[in-house]
């Protein structure tokens, strides 16, 4: 007979307790215990062990991987999905995880593929396929969240791929608790990568997120996984970022753009192209970044705002970029070049929706900021690749080749970077101006 017991696990981390804590004595977090009920069956111990092999006995096979039409998810996932490997996808709600996986399923007509859903019905996945317009006899709907009668429906249909929707919604009968649970999340995540383990197929998970932007759930979800993908953006703007935060067959650098369409997810070959405008307005606070996301280089347009202050205390607002970074850099202004913006409200916004944390923008940052001071705009084709550091020296930056051949490429005529860089200019059509400090950015802005 199997024995029956209750455990407190904390609803923060995981932790598990054999009695009620005030704190949870791994996350320290206050009040987040709770109890549940365990099934733990009496197994007999493994007659034969297994024998541990010496390192260099071991053989390598090559990773079989199924490429996908999707060339965005094909770089993040370092090179196509890995058979038998356990995927996550976190993300804000409507934020459209459920779009992209589904129009990934459509697109590969030369793949099979269970689609599992426990928050919506078959008729609503209907609904989203045919304003993708896409079409695919192999993909199969079943609403389910049993876990047992899952993976018994993708064992007999030999689907090539399974996503399952959510797996905050999963509950398997081996375990005495309620679906979202800490203990019903790991039971049944377990029980599907056993699945995707002994039957080489690769699965997809979608996860819920915490109000903080982090997945909810036990952190252990997040370790037994081997991939954890993370997809952002702002639902008032109609690009969307895929980042990768863990991968066990490929790099964690990648990054993948899509655009939000009607008809659904459009990945963006070049995004420079649209995160930049276009149009030559002629207004003082814009700036072009050069920026490096995975191995990807990019052209963000740095949009800055200066005016006086009308409260007591002046403001310091960003939007994608790090207000601790924008203080700093506001800091060696005043210090370095005498500009009195203490005074001052100082707005600053990474312009189609994007994050951006690379250094090496903080020369467009001080630039669209001294534009938008002395409501001057800057020259045309002009863009930026520099570190300012705390002296008000303009620092040097990794893979500048990379940022000045994407700049040429896209028909920029001069960029400014640091003299500390040993640059054969020669090679390059665009103009390299290169600065050793803050004070002679100004005056080749101004000058």
């Amino acid at each position: 007979m199997s024995k029956v017991k209750s455990a407190f696990f904390c609803q923060n981390c995981g932790h598990q307790a054999p009695k009620w804590l005030g704190k949870c004595p791994a996350c320290q977090s206050w009040n987040t215990l709770v109890e549940e009920v365990l099934k733990k069956e009496n197994t007999p111990l493994a007659q034969v062990a297994l024998q541990a092999k010496v390192l260099q006995d071991i053989a390598l096979c090559a990773l079989e991987r199924k490429i996908l039409k999707d060339k965005e998810l094909n770089r993040v996932l370092g090179g196509g999905v890995v058979d038998g490997s356990l995927m996550l996808l976190g993300g804000e709600p409507g934020i459209g995880k459920s779009t992209l996986l589904l129009q990934m399923l459509l697109e590969n007509n030369q793949y099979s593929a269970l689609y599992v859903s426990g928050e919506e019905s078959a008729e609503q996945i209907k609904m989203r396929a045919d304003r993708l317009g896409l079409k695919n006899d192999k993909v199969w709907i079943l609403a389910e969240t049993n876990t047992e009668q899952i993976i018994a429906q993708a064992h007999s249909l030999q689907a090539d791929f399974l996503v399952i929707d959510s797996v905050q919604t999963l509950q398997s009968p081996s375990i005495d608790a309620p679906s979202g649970s800490v203990s019903q999340i790991r039971t049944a995540t377990a029980e599907i990568m056993d699945y995707a383990k002994k039957h080489h197929v690769p699965v997809f998970l979608v996860g819920h997120i915490t109000k903080e932007g982090t997945l909810a759930g036990p952190k252990l979800l997040e370790h037994i996984v081997d991939v954890v993908l993370q997809f952002e953006g702002d639902r008032n703007h109609l690009y969307r970022v895929l980042r990768v935060q863990k991968n066990r067959f490929g790099s964690t650098q990648e990054i993948g753009i899509y655009e939000m369409q009607g008809t659904g997810l459009r990945p963006i070959d070049n995004p420079s192209e649209l995160l930049v405008n276009q149009y030559d307005t002629g207004l003082s606070g814009v700036a072009i970044a050069s920026t490096i996301e995975g191995a990807r280089p990019l052209l963000v347009e740095v949009q800055a705002l200066v005016s006086s202050s009308v409260y007591g205390t002046p403001q310091r607002s960003c939007t994608g970029f790090d207000v601790r970074r924008l203080n700093m850099l506001l800091a060696v202004l005043e210090k370095r070049c005498q500009f009195k913006l203490a005074q001052k409200d100082v707005f600053v916004n990474i312009a189609g929706g994007i994050r951006v944390d690379d250094p090496a923008i903080d020369l467009a940052v001080v630039s669209a900021i001294l534009s938008s001071n002395m409501d001057i705009a800057l020259a045309k084709h002009l863009c930026f690749a520099a570190e300012i550091g705390l002296t008000g020296e303009i620092r040097p930056i990794p893979r500048l080749e990379n940022r000045i051949a994407q700049a040429q490429q896209l028909g920029y005529e001069q960029i400014v970077v640091s003299s500390h860089h040993a640059l054969d200019t020669k090679k390059y059509q665009i103009e390299i101006v290169a600065l050793s400090k803050i004070g002679d950015l100004f005056s080749f802005l101004f000058a």
